[in-house]
């Protein structure tokens, strides 16, 4: 009798099912636990103050790193608390899994909405010099973004 494939291929089919719902789960999570540090001091006040004046600035601008550095402590204790931030690791986006990357996008964009000139592709861009990423990391992001259609 001839070798049928399909069994092996749907036992195959049933491995990466089940790898891909421990993503979705872990993802689930995450977009639950997303942020919630900022509702508790002592972040809240801090982004009482600076997230109306956030949005007025240019992304990356020295006013905008300006009001990163005014929030200190808060921002340090944001970053401590939140592993979607390259600035919770030492080695920045080098140290993330893709789980950790992927929320640091829907981030990014999700920042670009809330700046009166955001721009994705401007962020990934600017973003690659900031954390020192390179060109793989770079188009992998707005890849996504585009297959997402934030671009």
């Amino acid at each position: 009798m001839a070798y049928d494939s399909r069994p092996d291929t749907y036992a195959h089919i049933a491995t990466v099912r089940l790898y891909l719902s421990r993503v979705i789960m872990k993802l689930l999570y995450r977009m639950e636990d997303h942020d919630l540090s900022k509702l508790e001091e002592p972040e809240k006040s801090v982004f009482d103050e600076f997230t109306p004046k956030i949005a007025e600035s240019t992304y990356d601008s020295e006013e905008y790193k300006g009001f990163l550095e005014a929030m200190g402590p808060a921002l340090q204790h944001h970053y401590e608390h939140n592993d979607h931030h390259p600035e919770h690791f030492k080695y920045g986006i080098a140290d993330m899994n893709l789980i950790q990357v992927l929320e640091m996008l829907c981030d990014w964009k999700a920042a670009t909405l809330r700046h009166n000139d955001g721009d994705l592709r401007r962020s990934i861009d600017q973003n690659a010099k900031r954390f020192g990423y390179g060109d793989e990391i770079k188009f992998l992001l707005i890849n996504t973004a585009e297959h997402m259609g934030w671009l």
